[in-house]
């Protein structure tokens, strides 16, 4: 029986969205890589179970049981909890952590992870964004700017396929787009009437999404079925399973593990390099050590945080990476939950086509060309237009003809949108390791404490009202404020806790995604975020991560690893 390898030129933890462009890229540049999961294994389309269920198919219509709600403390305070696609997100039982200040912490663990659950909204950042830090004496400034990262924006948008349209706007660079989806009538209305309200200063355009309106090698066009949460067997929008992971197969270099939780990475002191991963397997708690000569960490902000937490505990008592002080600070996520909406009046005659996957996007305005602001930053608006269909009978409990036949036709217009807006990095937003709980594995969990601050406070008190005034200014009626409520970590963009920098003494990853304390370990998915800005952040893990995956490359070539 041959004994299988331990020894690999790269290990990458974890599979998600960094995770899979990690395994791609290395693998792709000829490294023999080990793609660690601590999830189950999800087969491209076989495991896909419920993507094609009408709601009369599932036993409680898609909806949620009072057993699950128990089973789900923290996943039911929101819309994640429900029977569709309950398997894709992570046992709150067996992993427990701990709230100091409340924090909703939606995970995802299996093979693909978030990636096959994500919204898919894809924006580039600009320098408005890798600057404001140093403009506005935040925190600490990042050390890369747009230059350094645009090539690779294109390189990651070519292969995942993102829809959109160029608008030439500075402050949210274009891309290398698919044909974008249209908006709607009642959309292009509202874009219109924005236009001529605020002239240049704020636009209306579609939600730029990894959804192909064209096919890819191996992938389908979307169907507008918008079930992408579901799993999508035709493989049009980017998840591991359908675009990176195939990449690296194909090369023959890819190990793949599954159901391996990665407990602690292997510290030399005396080479200041990791050696290796220490992992548990998740069925039989059976150890395993594999080594490799660089290692990507890309489980998850708080994940591969709290992995290096449980590192080189015999070097800093506060784990690797920590020496700066920085590790496990800084939490951020995007504040949302909060918008207007109203009634679209006209357009009886039209309809649209399909349940298309994305909305329309309102980028930030705020502070922006002479606008000013109490707080700092800003925020954007995701949202659409709809008619509402048969469902508007359920509280009509309407009887006769001519109730069928008024059930048969399109109902009123509406529409609305919701904010998402950037939260600060701040030091006191942090986590650390709870000793005295553990989960179903044995390990300590992290202790999560997080809050809004005075600026996010301050930038809600605009948020549904801005949007109140531009739907009124389009003749939109009955235009209400709603807000939801709103705690961290509902937004699911957890970034911070081991961000980039300048210099070892303020930072825990250099401009290169290296941890300082070990050069040949890469943290890129969202723990390497320095600031938040406003925008969805996961492109930007992809670019960052396949421009990290280029450089170590080229430094194990050069043996600077």
């Amino acid at each position: 029986m041959q004994t299988p390898t331990t020894t690999f030129d790269a290990i990458v933890v974890g599979s998600g969205i960094a995770g899979g462009w990690a395994a791609k890229e290395l693998c792709e540049k000829g490294l023999k890589v080990l793609l660690l999961e601590r999830g189950r294994p999800v087969e491209h389309v076989k495991d896909y179970v419920n993507a094609t269920k009408g709601p009369w198919e599932y036993p409680h219509r898609g909806g949620r049981t009072q057993q699950m709600i128990g089973d789900y403390p923290v996943l039911q305070r929101d819309y994640p909890l429900n029977e569709k696609n309950l398997d894709f997100w992570a046992s709150d039982k067996d992993s427990p952590y701990t709230e100091i200040q409340r924090f909703d912490w939606y995970r995802g663990y299996q093979l693909g992870g978030r990636s096959l659950m994500w919204g898919r909204q894809s924006y580039r950042w600009s320098d408005l964004d890798f600057e404001a830090n140093a403009r506005e004496g935040i925190a600490i400034d990042w050390p890369i700017r747009y230059r350094d990262i645009a090539p690779w924006y294109s390189h990651v948008e070519r292969h995942a396929g993102i829809q959109g349209t160029r608008e030439n706007l500075p402050h949210l660079p274009d891309g290398e787009f698919l044909p974008g989806f249209a908006l709607n009538c009642g959309e292009r209305h509202i874009a219109a009437q924005i236009a001529k309200t605020y002239k240049a200063r704020r636009h209306l355009i579609i939600g730029r999404s990894a959804n192909l309106t064209q096919p890819l090698p191996g992938r389908g066009a979307c169907q507008t079925r918008d079930a992408c949460w579901l799993g999508c067997i035709y493989g049009a929008y980017f998840s591991t399973q359908s675009s990176t992971l195939p990449a690296a197969r194909a090369t023959g270099n890819l190990t793949l593990r599954t159901h391996a939780i990665v407990h602690e990475l292997v510290y030399d002191r005396d080479r200041r390099r990791a050696t290796g991963v220490r992992v548990t397997d998740a069925l039989t708690n059976a150890a395993t050590e594999y080594r490799a000569k660089i290692i990507f960490l890309c489980a998850s902000t708080l994940n591969s945080t709290w992995l290096l937490m449980r590192s080189a505990r015999d070097v800093w008592p506060g784990g690797l990476g920590s020496s700066s002080g920085e590790l496990g600070h800084n939490l951020m996520d995007h504040h949302f939950r909060l918008g207007a909406s109203g009634r679209l009046e006209g357009f009886e005659d039209q309809y649209y086509y399909g349940r298309r996957p994305t909305g329309f996007y309102i980028p930030r305005f705020q502070n922006l060309a002479g606008d000013r602001r109490p707080y700092l930053r800003g925020f954007g608006y995701q949202g659409s237009a709809s008619r509402t269909g048969w469902s508007r009978a359920v509280a009509e409990l309407g009887i006769g003809g001519d109730f069928k036949d008024a059930m048969a036709q399109p109902g009123q217009w509406s529409v609305g949108a919701n904010a998402f807006g950037e939260m600060l990095p701040d030091h006191r937003n942090r986590v650390t390791i709870d000793e005295t709980k553990r989960d179903k594995w044995g390990m300590p969990v992290l202790a999560i404490d997080c809050a809004l601050r005075d600026n996010e406070v301050q930038m809600r008190k605009d948020m549904g009202r801005e949007m109140a005034e531009m739907l009124e200014s389009s003749g939109v009626k009955d235009v209400a404020v709603f807000d939801r409520g709103y705690a961290p970590g509902m937004g699911i963009h957890e970034m911070g806790t081991a961000r980039m920098g300048r210099d070892p003494k303020t930072s825990v990853l250099n401009a290169n995604n290296q941890v300082w304390d070990a050069p040949n370990v890469f943290v890129t998915d969202g723990a390497c975020m320095t600031s938040a800005a406003a925008v969805n952040p996961s492109l930007t893990y992809m670019a960052l991560t396949a421009r990290a995956a280029d450089f170590a490359v080229s430094a194990l070539t050069r043996r600077d690893l």
